[in-house]
């Protein structure tokens, strides 16, 4: 697998220095984008920045076309003060997937609003396969685009993982090949000379189930993630958490049976050997049945075909345990499967692993499910990977306003003092 860049975590907290101006734009730019139309002074109120700084930073961004306004607030004496929104035509991102048998593309404006998408087959998934179609299919999608084509500020990449793990084979049918040890952000940015954010599909998945889905309301949750293997997205307090290098949450490797069977990463008994897409599909190709696309499995299982029943009854007996570990680690408000497998197929998953193990989210009083399917579908992870640069361009990241915040509270301790 690629070697991976660590990422921080966003934040909506100002800071005055003028060597912070870049941060503080991101901070004015993610005011605007939740609570627009907004005013200068709410703007000033949320962001904790003082008015002259937002006045300065909002006719900027007006200026380079990412905030446009729209009209005055009618209320009160005086005149009315001018409302600022995010302008939809001012920029988009691009969410790319690259899965182990396709790309997935997709354009999506700053105002979070899909422009186009796109799904094309690989013929191999190495770099010097994978990198020009990566450019092509960009460029396909803008031309998807009715003019005026807003500007590309960013591209999300994401793949599946480990990222960087010795010992772990980069071979198989769920993984990417010619990888390791390839600077995918480097390579990728140097190819479309535009700012690169890479992330694992899974987490990405977190995110755009986040934004985009079923899991709009949660803060806390963790999403199974089903691609050709199975990853696990964990959102903490609204944030994707990733763990030291990027690899939080590789539950496919977690081993579920002693000497089983033997996983694309070189271990035996792997859960991903037995609850994945892979999984069904090398039970499938056991019983003559090649899985050409969704459709073909959708149809499979709206006829109950028996293999397709059987790995259901299997991946949802490996999978329960999986939920309650979850639960009782994360405290999570909700546990998301979602991903590749067809809607009426996850449903099933679901209603297969019930009822789930005992754990801390058995609760009295509580209101919502403990295992809920996704709804965004095999675009989950683009979704989630279109956001990530929106993220890195919008959102200020979490490190940079503590450090301000904390530079603030020491300048006024010495006044203080």
């Amino acid at each position: 697998m690629p070697r991976k860049a660590k990422a921080g975590a966003p934040s909506t907290i100002g800071s005055n220095p003028e060597r912070n101006r870049s941060h503080n734009r991101r901070v004015v730019l993610d005011v605007v984008r939740q609570l627009g139309p907004v005013g200068r002074m709410e703007i000033s109120r949320h962001a904790h920045l003082s008015t002259q700084a937002v006045s300065n930073i909002v006719e900027e961004l007006v200026a380079d076309g990412l905030l446009i306004k729209a009209g005055r607030l009618r209320a009160g004496r005086g005149l009315p003060p001018i409302q600022f929104v995010v302008n939809p035509d001012g920029g988009m991102t691009a969410g790319i997937e690259i899965a182990a048998d396709h790309i997935s593309t997709l354009l999506v404006d700053i105002g979070g609003r899909i422009r186009a998408q796109r799904t094309t087959p690989l013929p191999r998934n190495d770099p010097e396969t994978v990198l020009p179609i990566i450019k092509a299919e960009i460029e396909a999608a803008q031309a998807q685009i009715k003019s005026p084509v807003p500007q590309l500020l960013g591209v999300g990449v994401v793949m599946p993982g480990p990222f960087n793990v010795e010992g772990m084979s980069s071979v198989g049918p769920t993984t990417l090949s010619g990888w390791f040890d390839f600077d995918a952000v480097a390579g990728i940015g140097k190819l479309l000379d535009l700012p690169i954010t890479l992330e694992n599909d899974a987490t990405a998945a977190a995110v755009g189930e986040r934004l985009h889905g079923v899991a709009r309301d949660l803060k806390n949750f963790c999403l199974i993630y089903f691609g050709q293997g199975l990853g696990l997205g964990i959102m903490i307090d609204g944030r994707p958490y990733r763990g030291a290098n990027g690899n939080a949450g590789e539950i496919g490797h977690v081993m579920v049976q002693k000497s089983g069977r033997l996983c694309s990463c070189g271990q035996h008994g792997c859960l991903e050997a037995y609850a994945s897409m892979q999984a069904l599909s090398e039970k499938l190709a056991a019983a003559g049945i090649h899985i050409v696309d969704e459709t073909h499995l959708e149809r499979l299982h709206r006829e109950k075909h028996p293999v397709v029943a059987a790995w259901v009854q299997e991946a949802a007996d490996y999978l329960a345990p999986q939920i309650a570990m979850l639960e009782n680690l994360f405290d999570p408000e909700a546990v998301v499967i979602g991903g590749a497998l067809p809607p009426g197929l996850l449903a099933d998953l679901a209603q297969a692993m019930q009822p789930l193990p005992l754990s801390v989210a058995r609760r009295r009083n509580r209101s919502e499910a403990r295992l809920i399917h996704g709804r965004t579908g095999q675009f989950t992870a683009a979704l989630g990977a279109a956001a990530l640069p929106l993220l890195e361009t919008m959102t200020p990241r979490l490190d940079t306003a503590q450090a301000a915040h904390r530079e603030r509270s020491n300048e006024e301790i010495s006044l203080a003092g």
